[in-house]
């Protein structure tokens, strides 16, 4: 199994490439940062001194999106990080959820996003590719490669993902709610003509290592809230009874009230009060190593690929080391 690390670009931006740095010490394959323009740090300006200062740590956004930049310039700008560093990126992407909104703007179709992921790809990787009727090609691309990973929780948007991205990004680490997405993925992908083991299945989660259950719990009831936008998203479009999207899923989200994106993905942030415990137990990983190896193992038999560790709260050095000198090496085998 492999391990990634996921953080905001919060200045200052040194901060976050020595964190990377500590990372790669530690054991982890993967960088990850949020990308969301008004919120925080340009991210691919961080992702260029990550990859100086680091050997073999492949980075990318977790998640970017079709709307708030030009394809062409994202294209652009992964060929040339890779062009410098050799082929060590990784483009996660989406619908939009904070970058659209905070910019009053909507999520992107999944139409959108589906067109994007190809010509994006295609670009990087030195092919010709249409954009509003105009053929494009960087002729200065040599052997590129960009793997795309697209973020998913609703029945299209698995789909979607199994038939056409090269890796899956599921935003919680319920094994049960993972067990039956990374099947949707698989069985769409298999519909496709593909072999459902080539697309990379990375689980994304907040992971706080400790014996106070309920501090850690507090520091990561965050991650509840931002998840609960996505879902409340497939509430809108298929219905709270729906036999389309699983109740484990959207039941919690019932005494949503609203959301405030400058709290967003934050320690305290005081829109999530609504998240009871039992979701922040499912969706997160905390407690004692053991407990982290013992349901990392669960989700590593369901098939996940990479656990990427969203940091975000007051431990994020201790977890980071604890998960190198406890966990990473449990895992792998």
């Amino acid at each position: 199994m492999d391990f990634g690390l996921v953080l905001q670009t919060d200045p200052p931006g040194s901060r976050t490439v020595g964190l990377m740095r500590r990372a790669e010490r530690n054991g982890f394959n993967y960088g990850w940062t949020f990308d969301s323009a008004v919120l925080w740090q340009e991210p691919y300006v961080i992702h260029s001194r990550v990859l100086e200062h680091t050997e073999r740590l492949i980075v990318g956004p977790m998640v970017t999106n079709p709307g708030t930049r030009s394809w062409e310039v994202t294209a652009s700008t992964f060929a040339t990080l890779n062009e410098m560093y050799g082929n060590r990126t990784v483009c996660g992407i989406g619908r939009g959820d904070s970058a659209m909104r905070v910019a009053g703007r909507k999520p992107n179709t999944l139409a959108r996003l589906s067109e994007a992921m190809s010509v994006i790809r295609d670009l990087a990787e030195g092919r010709e590719a249409v954009i509003d009727g105009t053929s494009l090609r960087l002729p200065w691309v040599k052997d590129g490669k960009l793997p795309v990973w697209m973020g998913a929780y609703g029945p299209k948007a698995l789909a979607m993902a199994g038939r056409e991205a090269d890796g899956f990004i599921l935003q919680l680490a319920d094994p049960y709610l993972t067990e039956s997405m990374v099947k949707a993925v698989r069985v769409a992908a298999a519909q496709a003509g593909r072999d459902p083991d080539e697309v990379t299945i990375c689980v994304a989660a907040p992971a706080y290592v400790g014996d106070d259950i309920q501090h850690a719990r507090e520091q990561c009831r965050w991650f509840g809230g931002m998840v609960g936008n996505h879902v409340a998203d497939l509430v809108e479009r298929y219905g709270a009874e729906s036999d389309m999207v699983p109740t484990a899923l959207t039941d919690y989200i019932k005494a949503r009230k609203g959301y405030d994106y400058a709290h967003h993905g934050r320690a305290g942030n005081p829109d999530t009060a609504f998240v009871p415990d039992e979701v922040v137990d499912r969706f997160c990983l905390l407690g004692p190593a053991e407990a982290h190896v013992e349901k990392l193992r669960v989700l590593r038999e369901l098939g996940v690929d990479q656990f990427a560790v969203y940091a975000m709260h007051d431990a994020t050095e201790a977890t980071i080391d604890a998960y190198g000198r406890d966990v990473i090496p449990a895992l792998a085998d």
